[in-house]
Formats: structure tokens, sequence, C-alpha cells
């Protein structure tokens, strides 16, 4: 059974609302939790935006209770989930920020979010866990209305390429010129190529996303929140990989070869009913991305304020035109696909970020669209999952909690592959090409 003592879930719920200041960065800091009941109509800007729904799913959803082990304790931040070609587990660490420079929280009416060289890539296999890239930058909270270190914005993704090269997106969740005016750290907003692991801080920057965005805006809002990036997680597909850019709207493209950046696809916001009842331009806020073994593109959705329950939605990409391929989730974080074609996503908060509740879900997706919510109990805001060689899953768990975060490895048996033309049989969910695996044979993101 999972326990956590009531100081601990309250220090979780006091960073819910903190944790749009990574995905919806562009949410005025004065619209707080606590605040909502003084909401007067604002325009949010979140990270991607889609247009309308083809279709809404309506199905039952079975519930099943899986165990979990701990396998890692103690990180800073655990963002994004991979496995390596050495068929070890990678995990970005946000990092804790530190005393350096400092930016205000997008999100929280004042809090401030301050730098710290405190971003880590931790590996985890044969019972230990090793931080074997260090000195990454990170930004989080210091003297500030939330606890000092959490809310960070640092390494959020490690993918790798065929050779075994490693890539690392760092964040900003912030207007890029705030990284070269007030914070001075050039390694924000960027994809890295680390250049070795074995703990020190050595890296190259690749692809400057941050200066995409402001030198491009594709969404071209120029309102409530104007130009802002803030790289999440990536997947690597041949000598190209795939990020989400949660500040900036958009999907871009980095040629691992040259580091440039081209834009993939922009996300349009849609309307919502806000809290006072009235309408609000909700944005989409992309949170992960996979390549099918249909070629296809899947990127998943956070959706920003009001953060509404089965709104978020899985677009698939084809011809760079998003379409929605699933939706009737709520504030989805990552996505895997199995060897044996199911879909696995993770919900950062299942009753809404605004809920204060810091429950995830861990959810099955059958060819067939039948969902399975495999666990519930003891996922505290969640915020990436990876498929081991062996089908097993690991889970980033209290992704938002210097020192607190975890590693999960959950109990549950993956099916064998089942045939891809069962795939074909989905139209009930508006496309005809089976799913395929977001995860190779060693685990990764990335499709060669």
């Amino acid at each position: 059974m999972f326990n956590r003592s009531k100081s601990d879930l309250n220090q979780i719920q006091s960073l819910n609302t903190g944790i749009v200041s990574h995905l919806n960065s562009r949410l005025e800091r004065a619209l707080a939790v606590r605040d909502l009941q003084e909401w007067s109509g604002r325009t949010i800007k979140p990270l991607l935006i889609i247009g309308t729904s083809l279709l809404a799913i309506a199905s039952t959803q079975e519930v099943k209770a899986a165990n979990f082990t701990v396998v890692a304790s103690g990180l800073d931040g655990p963002r994004g989930l991979t496995f390596g070609l050495d068929e070890a587990l990678y995990v970005a660490e946000a990092g804790r920020g530190g005393e350096g420079s400092c930016i205000p929280s997008p999100s929280i009416q004042g809090a401030i979010l301050c730098y710290g060289s405190t971003g880590a890539i931790s590996k985890i296999g044969n019972g230990t866990v090793e931080r074997v890239v260090t000195g990454l930058p990170s930004v989080a909270s210091l003297n500030s209305v939330i606890p000092d270190g959490s809310d960070a914005s640092g390494p959020h993704d490690i993918q790798f390429d065929a050779n075994g090269t490693a890539y690392v997106t760092t964040g900003l969740a912030s207007d890029p010129a705030n990284r070269d005016t007030l914070l001075g750290i050039s390694d924000f907003g960027q994809i890295l190529a680390i250049d070795d692991l074995n703990g020190t801080p050595s890296w190259t920057q690749l692809a400057d996303l941050a200066l995409y965005e402001q030198d491009n805006n594709p969404d071209g809002d120029l309102g409530s929140g104007g130009v802002n990036t803030n790289p999440f997680y990536m997947t690597v597909r041949g000598e190209t990989a795939l990020a989400v850019d949660a500040g900036g709207n958009d999907l871009l493209s980095v040629d691992l070869n040259t580091g440039e950046v081209s834009l993939e696809a922009v996300f349009p916001a849609r309307d919502v009913p806000a809290p006072d009842g009235e309408t609000i331009s909700m944005q989409s806020v992309p949170s992960s991305v996979a390549v099918g073994l249909d070629g296809a593109v899947y990127v998943s959705e956070l959706t920003g304020f009001p953060f509404p329950q089965q709104e978020a939605k899985i677009y698939r990409l084809d011809d760079g035109t998003p379409e929605i391929f699933l939706d009737g989730f709520t504030n989805l974080i990552d996505l895997a696909f199995a060897p044996s074609g199911d879909l696995y996503v993770l919900e950062y908060a299942t009753n809404s970020v605004l809920s204060e509740d810091p429950t995830g879900a861990l959810i099955q997706i059958k060819p067939n669209g039948g969902r399975t919510t495999i666990l519930s109990e003891g996922l505290l805001n969640p915020t990436a999952l990876a498929i081991a060689p062996d089908n097993s899953i690991y889970i980033s768990n209290q992704g938002f909690l210097q020192g607190e975060g975890e590693v999960l490895r959950v109990e549950t048996s993956i099916p064998e592959p089942t045939s891809l033309l069962c795939w074909f049989g989905i139209a009930v969910w508006g496309v005809s090409s089976q799913l395929g695996s977001k995860n190779t044979q060693t685990g990764r993101r990335s499709q060669p």
C-alpha cells in the first residue's frame, strides 16, 4: 500500500499552481489557483494548440490495481526517461536552481526562479543510481511563495541516436529575451549534444530552440503571453530530433548533423468554458512526441488554463497537419507505444491541475480502443514514462519536487505483439492506420 504523510501531500499540492510555469508558461502570474474566483476573463496562452475535435470518444474505462517498486529516489525534479544502448535507464533531472540570476515566475504571483548549475542526467542500472552528467542549467524557486528548489526548469528530456550519442532538451518557461538579459545563461532553451557520460559537465549547444521562437514566434500570439519558449520532450528519428516547444505552441525538427531548426507544425487554440461560465481561448500545451510504425508523429497535450477534465487530446501528424487521434484525457504529460502496439499515456493530474489533487494516472489503450487505468494510487504528479526492453514500465514520479523525486518500476505485464492489421479497425478513433512503437528494442523514443 502506498502511503504519504499529510505534509508531503500539502507540499505537492502547493506546487500544482506552479506546473504551468513549465508547460503552460504563458499563464498570467496572477492566476494562481487561490485566485480563480477573481478570474476576470483574460486570454491565457498555453503551449500547443489544435483545432476542433473530430470525435469525442465515449468508452468504458477498466481499472486495474498495479504494484510498483521505487528504483530511484532523492531526485531533483525527474522528467524524461529513456533507455540507452547499454539498456540502462537514464533520467533527466531539472535540478533545484540556485542563488544566481533570477527571472519572475510566469505563473505564480510573487515567485522568482533563480539559476544554479544543478541540473543533471542520472543513470539507473544494476541496483545503482549515478549522476553521469552534472552542471546542467536549472532555474527554480528561491525565497519565494513556494518551497525553495521546487518548480524547476532545466534538463527536461534525454534521448539517444542510433550511434549512442545523447541529446538533452533544456527548458526555460519564459520570454527568450530573459535568457540573455536577465539570466545570462545561453544553455537554456536548447538541444544539447552530450559529449560524454562520465559525470563531468561537457556538452555542445546543437540547436537554439529559444532563439527560433524569438525570431519567428510561429504561433503569432502577441497577446497576454507574447513570445515564449519552453522546450520539453523530444524523440529521435534517424538523424532528426522532433521536439515540442511547450511555450512556443509548436513542434520543431532539428537536423542532428547541422543543428538546423525547422517548423513542423503549429497548434491553434480552441474555445472552452472558463470558471465564470464565459468562453476562454485555451491553448493545447504540447507535452510529448512519439513516432509510430506507420511513420506518423503523435503528440500529447497537457491543455492550458482552465485545464478542464477530459479535454486533453492526442494528435497525429502524417503530412505536417495535426489531426485529433484520441481525446477524453486530462492533463497528459507523456505517451509511449509498446511493441505490442498498445499505447500508454500518462496523466499528470487526473482530476485537473486546478483541483490541487496531485494524483496522476497511467492508462493503457488497446488497438480496439479499450482503455484501462493501470495505476493511479501512488502516482503523484508523474512526469514521464518509458517502456524497457523487457516490456516493464518506468515512471518519473513527484516530478516537480527537489530531493523527493522518484523513478518507479510498475509491476505489470505487457502482452505479446498484436497483429498490425488490427489497427486498421480503429475507425472510431478517426484514423485508418495502425499504431507503432515509440520505443525501439532499446526502449528509446527513436525510430532509426
